[in-house]
């Protein structure tokens, strides 16, 4: 079994099988893998622009990583007799090129700010990954909004019946929230998209490195500048899980929501059969265990965003092996997250609403009162404080007719006759109607629907803007991979 060319120096003696798997971070590891090769190239090309390696060894180590960039890496890599990914590689190129050359490859730098270099990259096309998977999921919302412009329901506050809306103005609540996750990540990837290479242990390096020019070759918008914040911060993991953190609570209560709509005493809303599943013992059962595990996955996320701050929290300046065990948390996160939004999306695509169901519930509950004391409010003058009044007494009459309200104005309005101001019956079915009250709620983001056809056009030009600048990162970072690679093989040629 090979050995682990770091240890050869300053250690000795056998480390058992069990204390190797401890210390290991070779399952997280794989990760990074694909990442840590394009560090390795990057390293390599400014260690022979600068002369701190020769042409000679360059000719050496490049064609060895770009193999394992075309080929992919050898599974010897993973080998857990090396404590880490980034020694396993840089064994294997000593054994295969001899020290003289494979051992100038690490020239420069240390693993401290090899491996939160890769963690970056690989963090940052996660990002990407999630923040597309975001705008899938509003993309689905947009579209089931656009169809339901006018299907009411009713609006909910302490799962109680409150006020009539539309299924189009409560999932675009959604689309909001969603669209605020999106801008949570956007700005996270800013904060990781910084390169810290070149930090080497902490301190830097006395070799005359170029660490403008290894981040420009990686696809970085820039430097983490302080060396030893450069290896020692995590705050950029913890940032990204706390928004995953957000993003997977708006998705838990989203599928809350839907959990209780597919029930049998609400019936709002119908999952296509793929994403149920029926019991081992009662025949008649059709339950929404996806929504169910999505629900428990956000649990999942809030637990590796708690580890991963517990974990750094205590740590002193500046490199700390303590954050091996952040990583993993991390990975945990996009993973759980990533494939939670993919499903949400599909889900909601292929989920069928009984809007005449809504709509049957949409009045009930005595809803429309708020409406009916607003238009008492405009039409006859009255305070609001006593139209409130005198509807809340009626509704603990339980009738909102013109004799409860009459005896209500009278008991609590101070003797009004709201017959006498010219109030009629007529007035009141009026007032009560479920699509009047729905109409006069115009003001921006309310449920009237030219409220949200202006809404709607409104979030599909953001939608559109975030698109775009997605596509832009992406293709931001695959010049620069293209590049990277046509340097190093032009160099080899």
């Amino acid at each position: 079994m090979r050995s682990d060319v770091v240890r050869l120096g300053r250690l000795s003696g056998e480390r058992t099988e069990g204390m190797m798997q401890f210390l290991s971070s070779m399952r997280a590891d794989r990760y990074i893998a694909k990442a840590d090769i394009l560090v390795d190239i990057a390293h390599v090309l400014m260690l022979d622009g600068q002369k701190i390696n020769d042409r000679a060894t360059t000719r050496q180590l490049l064609p060895a990583l770009l193999r394992f960039h075309d080929a992919g890496i050898p599974e010897e890599v993973f080998d857990e007799r090396f404590e880490d990914v980034h020694a396993g590689i840089e064994s294997l190129l000593i054994e295969s090129l001899g020290v003289e050359a494979g051992g100038r490859m690490h020239m420069g730098r240390s693993r401290n700010d090899e491996v939160v270099t890769c963690i970056r990259i690989r963090l940052r096309e996660d990002l990407i990954a999630q923040m597309a998977a975001v705008l899938k999921v509003r993309e689905v919302l947009l579209t089931l909004a656009e169809n339901h412009m006018e299907s009411a329901m009713p609006g909910f506050t302490h799962l109680q019946h409150a006020q009539p809306t539309t299924l189009a103005h409560h999932l675009l609540a959604y689309e909001q929230a969603f669209s605020r996750d999106f801008d949570r990540l956007n700005e996270a990837y800013a904060r990781v998209n910084q390169s810290p290479l070149g930090a080497a242990a902490f301190a830097s390096t006395g070799y005359p490195i170029d660490r403008e020019f290894t981040a420009a070759l990686l696809g970085f918008d820039g430097l983490v500048t302080n060396t030893m914040d450069a290896v020692a911060t995590r705050d950029f993991a913890l940032e990204t899980l706390a928004d995953l953190t957000i993003l997977m609570a708006n998705t838990s209560r989203l599928c809350e929501e839907l959990i209780l709509w597919s029930t049998s005493f609400v019936k709002f809303v119908t999952f296509d059969d793929a994403f149920c599943s029926t019991s081992s013992i009662m025949p008649q059962k059709k339950n929404p265990d996806t929504a169910e595990i999505m629900r428990a996955k956000s649990g999942s996320v809030f637990g590796a965003f708690s580890g991963a701050l517990v974990t750094v929290k205590g740590l002193p300046m500046s490199y700390n092996r303590d954050l091996q065990e952040l990583t993993p948390n991390l990975w945990r996160g996009m993973e759980d997250t990533g494939e939670s939004l993919r499903l949400l999306a599909e889900m909601l695509a292929s989920a069928s609403f009984d809007t005449e169901r809504m709509r049957e519930e949409a009045g009930k509950g005595f809803s429309t009162a708020t409406e009916l004391a607003d238009s008492l409010v405009r039409s006859f003058g009255l305070p609001f404080r006593t139209a409130h009044n005198i509807v809340g007494r009626a509704v603990q009459k339980g009738d909102l007719s013109l004799a409860t309200l009459e005896k209500a104005a009278g008991e609590v309005g101070g003797g009004i006759s709201l017959a006498g101001k010219g109030l009629t019956q007529q007035d009141i079915d009026r007032m009560l109607n479920v699509k009047y009250s729905l109409e006069l709620r115009k003001a921006p983001g309310g449920p009237a629907p030219e409220a949200v056809s202006a809404a709607l056009a409104d979030r599909r030009k953001q939608h559109h803007r975030d698109a775009e600048s997605v596509s832009k990162k992406q293709v931001k970072l695959a010049t620069a991979e293209e590049h990277l690679i046509a340097e190093a093989r032009r160099l080899v040629a």
